[in-house]
């Protein structure tokens, strides 16, 4: 697979360090499947895209994390436990996460506020505290939660039930709000590490 490499600041507009978590005291940095792969992201490409992060000396500059986005998801089992696409990463995400910390580098994920994500994939809503629970096993240091396919439940409301799902689990996970919210609200810095307020970035 030819990897499409785009590099970014993963800026938002504000930074908070409220969540007791020791995270977002400095802007993110790193790379996101989605602007150059979209749903055709695999494991391979992820994981080229993590030896080029280091080889090109991006990681030394502070470009650590290796953020897999929307499309990853395969389905539920009978728990509820969320599960990997099984054609585009055959290992799993645990082997992933381990190949990418084995780099020196930290891995984060996606997933949704709604039923579902913005790609048809299982949401995480009414299973916030499975995802956190999975995604704290699994050594996820890194989550954005996107806006999709919503119930209507008002975004301070659900994105706190994800925060405290995150906070239980005792691991430090850098919490990404995507979506659903302006920089005039007032309690973003009560919930996420950061929060986006304006539309997709472009690879370009």
């Amino acid at each position: 697979m030819i990897v499409s490499i785009f590099f970014y600041l993963l800026f938002f507009i504000g930074f908070s360090d409220e969540l007791n978590n020791g995270l977002g005291r400095t802007p993110q940095m790193g790379w996101n499947s989605w602007y150059g792969f979209r749903c055709s992201v695999n494991e391979t490409g992820v994981r080229q895209t993590a030896d080029a992060l280091v080889a090109t000396g991006l990681a030394a500059a502070g470009y650590q994390y290796v953020n897999l986005d929307d499309c990853w998801q395969g389905s539920r089992d009978a728990e509820g436990i969320i599960h990997s696409d099984p054609e585009n990463f055959p290992t799993g995400i645990p082997a992933l996460v381990d190949y990418i910390h084995s780099r020196k580098l930290k891995f984060g994920i996606y997933s949704d506020r709604g039923n579902m994500t913005c790609g048809g994939r299982p949401g995480s809503l009414g299973y916030e505290t499975i995802d956190a629970n999975t995604y704290a096993l699994w050594g996820v240091d890194y989550l954005k939660l996107d806006s999709c396919h919503t119930n209507g439940t008002p975004p301070a409301v659900e994105y706190a039930i994800m925060r405290d799902a995150l906070n239980a689990t005792g691991r430090p996970i850098f919490y990404s709000l995507c979506g659903g919210v302006t920089k005039y609200d007032l309690w973003l810095s009560d919930v996420g590490n950061s929060w986006r307020t304006a539309d997709d970035s472009q690879d370009n």
